[in-house]
């Protein structure tokens, strides 16, 4: 088994990476680029997702690729396949994401499916990842809650910060963001009171106006999302077998 569970590199990411695009009112570091890709290229990705491996769970439907992890926070070591690498991992590199990484890009993505009123639970990533997520956003907008650690180690009742993610678009989490907050999803169809004061990538959005018109809220569709993350740990047991079952 290859075991890269040593303690990531403190440099996530190159110092200048996505500086301008960097959400100032959160603590270091997480990132929001609007229109990382096109609408296309979202129709393709939505239109490549392989329709038998969808996993149901109450409230969402979702895929892991290659394969799910194991229960020791294991993967099998195999390709991600390649309508999602094609469109999706050239961006990364020439960002410079995953340059650091363990194995220099991510080996592994969760894809979830929301619909409009579906959310997930506040929650972290986690120690199988090297610390930094992509994510990529296609065909509907969400508002992602932000939720802060107390001093006790409690979490928040609430959420501190408010992310909108619009269809398209990338937030890249790392740093003081990824080890000391939680992320979720209100089980809601609308997001409501969007706006400067409370939208923490305000400034970055594509599309403002989008939301203006509305009135500050956001009419959810289904939206799916494309986690990219880096695993620490890979074994090469089974991957054959893994292999043949594609």
């Amino acid at each position: 088994m290859e075991n890269n569970s040593a303690t990531p590199s403190t440099s996530i990411l190159p110092p200048t990476f996505l500086e301008e695009h960097r959400i100032p009112t959160l603590p270091s570091s997480i990132y929001y680029i609007p229109s990382f890709i096109s609408p296309t290229t979202q129709t393709d990705l939505l239109t490549s997702l392989p329709p038998k491996k969808w996993t149901y769970l109450t409230h969402r439907r979702l895929q892991a690729h290659p394969s799910p992890l194991s229960k020791t926070n294991t993967l099998l070591a195999a390709p991600l396949p390649s309508w999602l690498t094609t469109p999706i991992l050239p961006h990364f590199t020439a960002l410079g994401l995953f340059s650091n990484s363990p194995h220099s890009q991510p080996n592994h993505c969760l894809i979830n499916e929301y619909e409009a009123g579906q959310g997930i639970m506040p929650h972290e990533d986690g120690s199988a990842y090297w610390p930094c997520v992509a994510t990529v956003s296609l065909a509907g907008s969400v508002v992602l809650d932000i939720y802060g650690k107390n001093a006790d180690g409690s979490v928040s009742r609430t959420p501190r910060w408010r992310i909108l993610q619009e269809p398209g678009s990338l937030l890249v989490t790392t740093g003081d963001v990824y080890v000391g907050t939680l992320h979720g999803i209100a089980d809601v169809e609308v997001d409501e009171d969007l706006g400067p004061e409370t939208v923490a990538n305000w400034n970055l959005l594509g599309d403002r106006g989008a939301v203006e018109r509305e009135g500050g809220r956001n009419h959810r569709i289904t939206r799916t999302s494309l986690t990219f993350r880096d695993v620490l740990k890979v074994s090469n047991a089974g991957a054959r077998i893994l292999g043949a079952r594609k």
